[in-house]
């Protein structure tokens, strides 16, 4: 059902001369959508046993939609229609089969457009689901590999607007501010006794989050340094350390939502003071152990995160250095309960959390060193000389 037409808000109490109709009711129905949600929380997770080092996690997956991607689907979907992309009735078309596909299809929902979700067909049922539940409609292609191409091709069909999140993530928000995810963390740090961290970590999916807060820490001049966590079967990490653009990884990631067969276009090196790649099955075991601190399931994918911030908290308790760092739940485990969640499945897959979850939750219980390899990679040009250290 198309939204009906709202008073229409302006600071001026005049009725202005020009509307621009549709685009300006819809507009303003996700602007309001904004006005109504609060700002995720700012979560302090405590550890007696690094004492001197505060962690934070920044929950996003208390948005309307349960995860970071809501962020996203409302800027791409505000920069869509202030493009003049998306009009009255124009088909959405997006290549996801994860959060970012059941957020737009929020969206798409709110102000009355149709939306397709290109997935494979190996997408769960669960997710499939959550995308029509807000009305959308799952296509499903055999060869995941088409993705991006599928997606374009059936826009074209419909006479309808490809999304593109994994091209128009880093433009689509505002990284100097206006609400973003990186100004709202300094925010809510303002009081805390560490009020500028050492570190923010974040896992890498389209880059455009990594984007923003890599553009928003040099536009204030903070000294918190970035740490982009990536996964197995991804080929950001690679594209990092070479500095070459050009790496592939032929199989798809096992973390939902980060991890990419190519270097996504919204992904910016430059910005990213150091890269992590951490092993599937120890980002399992950071899921499990932070789930169980927290009291509640969290998303692989913050698994990936809240690993990369213990060996960082470690390096700096090794180092005798106090201060703070801040990661993301990305999303809650309640997605996954047939996947990361499941014995079977993991087994299927040859994934063994034990040795990884043993180690971390030594780690946290005495703040001895985390005895957890992962390939590490610093960006040269971030490295600070010794007089600025």
């Amino acid at each position: 059902m198309p939204i009906e037409s709202p008073a229409f808000r302006h600071s001026n109490p005049v009725v202005p001369a020009y509307r621009r109709g549709w685009v300006d009711e819809a507009v303003a129905a996700i602007e309001a959508d904004q006005c109504r949600t609060a700002d995720t929380h700012l979560i302090r997770l405590i550890v007696p046993a690094l004492s001197g080092i505060d962690i934070y996690l920044k929950d996003e997956s208390t948005h309307p939609t349960g995860s970071l991607k809501h962020r996203l689907a409302r800027s791409l979907f505000l920069y869509a229609l202030c493009n003049g992309h998306i009009r009255k009735g124009t088909p959405v078309v997006e290549a996801s089969s994860g959060s970012t596909a059941v957020s737009e299809a929020y969206f798409a929902e709110m102000i009355g457009v149709p939306f397709y979700a290109v997935m494979p067909r190996t997408t769960s049922s669960e997710k499939i689901a959550a995308i029509e539940h807000y009305g959308g409609n799952c296509h499903l292609i055999d060869d995941g590999r088409a993705l991006y191409a599928e997606a374009a091709a059936l826009a074209a069909r419909l006479n309808g607007h490809y999304m593109d999140q994994f091209t128009f993530a880093e433009r689509a928000t505002d990284w100097r501010g206006n609400n973003n995810i990186a100004e709202s963390i300094f925010t809510q740090l303002q009081g805390e006794r560490c009020p500028l961290p050492d570190w923010i970590v974040m896992g890498a999916g389209t880059g455009g989050t990594s984007a923003t807060i890599g553009r928003y820490l040099r536009y204030r001049q903070y000294p918190t340094r970035l740490c982009v966590a990536d996964v197995e079967h991804s080929a950001f990490f690679d594209c990092f350390r070479s500095q070459d653009r050009s790496h592939v990884c032929d199989r798809p990631s096992l973390i939902e939502g980060v991890g990419r067969p190519r270097c996504e276009p919204s992904f910016v090196p430059d910005v990213v003071d150091r890269m992590m790649k951490i092993p599937d099955a120890a980002t399992i075991a950071a899921m499990n152990v932070l789930s169980r601190r927290l009291r509640r399931p969290v998303g692989g994918s913050t698994g990936t995160n809240f690993l990369a911030l213990c060996r960082l908290a470690s390096e700096m308790r090794q180092a005798n250095v106090a201060g703070s760092l801040v990661t993301l739940i990305c999303d809650s485990g309640e997605r996954y309960r047939q996947t990361y969640y499941e014995p079977e499945w993991l087994k299927g897959r040859g994934l063994d959390p034990a040795p990884f979850e043993a180690a971390l939750t030594s780690f946290l219980a005495t703040g001895e060193p985390l005895a957890l390899a992962a390939d590490d990679v610093a960006n040269p040009q971030s490295i600070r000389s010794p007089e600025t250290t």
